[in-house]
């Protein structure tokens, strides 16, 4: 993924719209798939582990007046879920964790975003969301940080780049199997390059 310039954006993805008398002036992006992926780590036996997940589809709408109007529903593909130990992925799709024989999907909806304390994108931003796994839904907080292309105009937002890092408990959506090997809490680093349709 190409260097892109540091500008925290973010009003980035999501948020249920303010009662406003006009309508938001959204705007559809797509997600490009050779910027995007979904990591996730965990710990096993000890040892530190990693995967991916791709995503099935994405619904994003940018609200390029107010940007913390804006929104997001991602949907990931549990079945073609990958970690760098190819033992491990066995045990991860399994009824006893993700189910993805039942539960083939994961899906984010995005609900909030707070930004800095004196309300400047520039500071960074959360992003809070529903996400459900194995059918349960638990309301997850996300760091964001959104960057545009390098030499591009301070108002040009025809392509983005974010990112967007966290932790969840997996016992919160039921997915609790091998404990005696897995820890409980799992990363994620998500990096997604956004182009603005025209």
């Amino acid at each position: 993924m190409k260097t892109l310039t540091r500008r925290f954006l973010i009003a980035s993805l999501a948020a249920i719209p303010l009662a406003r008398p006009t309508k938001a002036a959204l705007v559809q992006y797509i997600l490009s798939g050779a910027g995007t992926s979904v990591g996730f780590s965990f710990v096993l036996s000890g040892v530190a582990q990693s995967g991916k997940m791709p995503i099935q589809s994405a619904d994003i709408q940018v609200d390029t007046d107010q940007l913390q109007n804006s929104r997001v529903t991602v949907v990931l593909n549990v079945a073609a879920a990958r970690t760098r130990l190819p033992f491990a992925r066995g045990p991860m799709l399994s009824e006893s964790v993700l189910n993805a024989k039942e539960f083939p999907t994961i899906t984010f909806k995005s609900t909030r975003i707070q930004l800095g304390p004196t309300g400047r994108i520039s500071e960074g931003a959360t992003i809070t969301g529903d996400l459900t796994v194995r059918g349960v839904t638990r309301p997850v907080t996300l760091q964001a940080n959104l960057y545009r292309e390098p030499g591009s105009e301070a108002d040009d937002l025809n392509a983005l780049s974010i990112r967007l890092s966290g932790a969840l408990n997996r016992n919160d959506f039921g997915a609790s199997g091998y404990p005696e090997l897995v820890a409980d809490m799992v990363s994620l680093n998500i990096r997604a390059e956004l182009i603005r349709m025209t």
